[in-house]
């Protein structure tokens, strides 16, 4: 029997949520935390009659410690989910310390207040320390190893899809296919359509973000920094097709090229269609893309937040959305002195996971992986003192878990390598 106390109810969480109700024999109880508290109330009404697991709600700001250690303290789950933003991980793994449970997240820090001059002096350090210049990194969270190492509690970072399951792709491949693997080509491909002229997938100021920030991937141990969508490749996927591809830096990256350094290069490709980045470019010409604050008729407004509140909600695409997404990875290396290649990866149905969930499927392949990892957290396999990505544990559970709760995988032999 396991309480889980889940912190936001977007797109993503309305997924967890879902599958954590699916899989009630771990998921006993359940605790819907957000800012806005009727969300977490319609989501609950929709659940209720169909499922075992309980299910209560709460009003919280991720953002405020005291109030997040008070609710934890009084719920008393075993571990938190956090399914909100990025920029709230920080005080989320403060509250849990506080509070003495287990975190568990899909996607690591990035700060929300990028051009205060302290922060800004800040991160040009961190960039040449660290060789990249992406706002998002491990390294915040992997300050806190100490803290949750000797309060004897887990933070598992990163359990969505990429990162999250790559990496466990990545510790499966070097576990059961390759005595040494010498490259990593992680692809995220979605081959779906919503119909809009323009709308993101997930969080638009995460995902613009992301896309407008110079790439980098890892060569023999070093990071090698390019301009934004600098890299183009193109690849033909099984079930979606051939498709235009540009080298992002990614999280799961760094984590990967710490845990497993012997790999000589790593890289991360995500497809976008042409109209995509007609907008983008547009809206990046003319700093609707800036998180700089601006003065309009006396009003303060982040030009980015105000594009967030013109774009379509992530969460409402579901029913529009037709295609499939194809995500894995290409891995290269030597097994018994022999040179061997293979692709791990899930194909997921945008109006199937709708469906069964009411998301598309870039919310499902997120949203289920963050179930399985708060269950094996939960059930103690994955559970250790310290701070940890899922490259860090065995990954056979989890992919017995991928294929038992919706995000079934493949294997390739000899796949056409990414030049």
């Amino acid at each position: 029997m396991s309480r889980l106390l889940i912190i936001g109810c977007g797109g993503v969480a309305q997924v967890a949520i879902h599958k954590c109700c699916q899989n009630s024999d771990v998921f006993t109880e359940i605790c819907i935390a957000s800012k806005t508290k009727s969300k977490c109330d319609a989501i609950k009404a929709e659940l209720e009659g169909k499922t075992k697991t309980i299910i209560t709600t709460a009003e919280i700001d991720a953002m405020n410690v005291a109030k997040t250690v008070e609710l934890i303290k009084s719920y008393k789950p075993d571990a938190v989910l956090n399914v909100a933003l990025p920029y709230q991980d920080l005080a989320i793994m403060d509250a849990c310390l506080l509070a003495n449970v287990h975190y568990i997240d899909t996607a690591n820090y990035e700060p929300e207040d990028t051009e205060e001059p302290e922060w800004k002096k800040a991160y040009e350090e961190r960039c040449k320390e660290k060789g990249f210049s992406a706002l998002f990194d491990y390294s915040y969270q992997w300050a806190y190893a100490d803290k949750f190492e000797k309060a004897g509690l887990t933070a598992l970072l990163g359990t969505g899809f990429d990162p999250g399951v790559t990496s466990v792709f990545a510790a499966y491949a070097k576990k059961h296919y390759f005595d040494r693997i010498d490259t990593i080509d992680i692809l995220d491909c979605n081959g779906g359509d919503h119909g809009y002229p323009f709308a993101t997938n997930f969080n638009p100021e995460i995902n613009l973000r992301e896309v407008s920030a110079p790439g980098s991937y890892l060569e023999n141990g070093k990071w090698v920094e390019i301009p934004a969508m600098s890299i183009k490749r193109e690849y033909n996927f099984k079930e979606v097709g051939q498709k235009d591809m540009y080298l992002l830096h990614h999280e799961e990256l760094e984590a990967l090229g710490r845990n497993m350094p012997e790999v000589k290069r790593i890289r991360f490709f995500m497809t976008f269609g042409q109209s995509y980045l007609t907008h983008m470019n547009c809206l990046e010409n003319v700093g609707m893309l800036s998180t700089t604050p601006i003065n309009y008729e006396g009003k303060e407004i982040v030009p980015i937040q105000f594009l967030k509140a013109l774009l379509p909600d992530p969460a409402s695409l579901g029913p529009r959305t037709k295609g499939k997404t194809n995500i894995g990875c290409i891995f290269t290396g030597v097994k018994d002195g022999k040179e061997k290649s293979i692709y791990i990866y899930n194909i997921c149905d945008h109006e199937e996971c709708y469906k069964e969930v009411g998301s598309q499927a870039v919310s499902y392949t997120t949203g289920v992986p963050a179930m399985i990892g708060s269950m094996l957290v939960l059930n103690g396999l994955w559970r250790k003192p310290g701070v940890f990505t899922t490259d860090e544990f065995d990954p056979d559970p989890y992919m017995e878990a991928l294929n038992k709760w919706g995000l079934p995988w493949q294997v390739e032999e000899n796949p056409v390598l990414v030049p």
